[in-house]
């Protein structure tokens, strides 16, 4: 028989008041208050927690406190990565996020997600699906990046957009739903 988390990293639906994800959990919210309550000039403390909180992170990873996210280790971060204030990850399931990709103020990411059904929701189970960022993404402050959605390279997201299906490579999209507004030129 899997485990609630077994089930919970698979996308199947889980407990997620199972004590070895509540566990998991705290633990995060732990670390993530040291960073958050650190200072600016503490560069190697916040990069010992960055590297405990989100072991997957490339180099050059820059989180501009306050962050928050629900265990770190569901988050793969490439190279040159910049989180800008307020910014919220819940990586119930991977979240992967490509190179030298930006994110504004107050951005949300939500993997988790509860059944539409009210009976299967009411029992209090939950699941998640993956998001997939690529590199050289610019992703404006306030959006939402909803469960299950993929971002293509290069790609800018307008300020306080809803990205609620899949966004291609090299566009610009923007509005609630996020939707593509134009080509991206190359230089």
């Amino acid at each position: 028989m899997k485990t609630e988390k077994e089930k919970m990293l698979a996308g199947e639906l889980y407990d997620a008041l199972d004590k070895q994800l509540s566990d998991e959990r705290l633990k995060a919210r732990l670390l993530i208050k040291e960073l958050n309550d650190s200072r600016e000039d503490q560069v190697e403390y916040r990069l010992r927690i960055l590297k405990e909180l989100i072991p997957h992170a490339g180099e050059g990873l820059w989180l501009q406190p306050p962050f928050f996210c629900d265990y770190g280790y569901n988050i793969k971060i490439g190279d040159k990565v910049f989180f800008n204030f307020n910014c919220v990850v819940l990586d119930v399931a991977p979240v992967n996020i490509g190179s030298r990709t930006l994110f504004g103020p107050n951005v949300q990411i939500y993997t988790a997600t509860h059944p539409m059904n009210h009976e299967e929701r009411a029992s209090g189970l939950e699941f998640a699906k993956p998001i997939t960022i690529g590199n050289d993404v610019w992703i404006g402050g306030s959006a939402v990046i909803c469960p299950g959605v993929s971002i293509g390279d290069r790609s800018v997201i307008g300020a306080g957009s809803v990205v609620t299906k899949d966004i291609p490579a090299d566009v610009f999209a923007a509005g609630n739903p996020c939707k593509v507004i134009r080509l991206l030129a190359e230089d």
